[in-house]
């Protein structure tokens, strides 16, 4: 049995689920708008080998609001987004994820998971394919919520730039 894995191309801000080489669902995506790094308090995208470690918000409504990974109790809104215009949405489900790679995306100053990078969703009327992300990788969350069911803890997340 083939191994699923996710393939995140900040180049083309596009994610993949794949099962070998065979493609099982693709989303534009909206990675950092300081662009790929590290480094902890960059703001970036951590590149390289990368693992789900939780997943978060199975069974809540989509748009349902987190706070520090809880669900808060709200479902966003136009009118919540007008009351906080500064807040950054974090959306109906979260893929935390953890770097594989020590020294590059783990432990120390560049460890993902202290960074609380994930995978999340965002407003729908946020703009996907531009990065413009604090550092996670933001999805529609039609999209989050679909990959969500696809994928577990456990499954390998490689984020790298193309080179086309």
């Amino acid at each position: 049995m083939l191994e699923r894995w996710l393939h995140i191309d900040l180049s083309t801000q596009q994610l993949q689920l794949r099962e070998g080489e065979e493609r099982l669902f693709e989303a534009s995506i909206s990675s950092a708008k300081n662009g790929p790094g590290e480094q902890h308090g960059s703001g970036c995208t951590p590149r390289g080998w990368h693992v789900i470690r939780a997943c978060i918000g199975k069974g809540h409504a989509a748009g349902t609001v987190f706070v520090a990974r809880r669900p808060t109790g709200e479902i966003y809104s136009p009118a919540l987004a007008a009351a906080a215009p500064q807040r950054d949405w974090i959306l109906s489900r979260i893929l935390w994820l953890s770097g594989l790679e020590p020294g590059r995306n783990r432990l120390g100053k560049v460890d993902t998971m202290r960074r609380f990078i994930y995978l999340h969703g965002c407003p729908d009327e946020l703009p996907m394919g531009v990065p413009l992300s604090h550092g996670c990788i933001r999805m529609r969350n039609d999209d989050i919520i679909r990959l969500y069911e696809m994928v577990g803890a456990g499954t390998r997340v490689l984020i790298e730039e193309s080179a086309n």
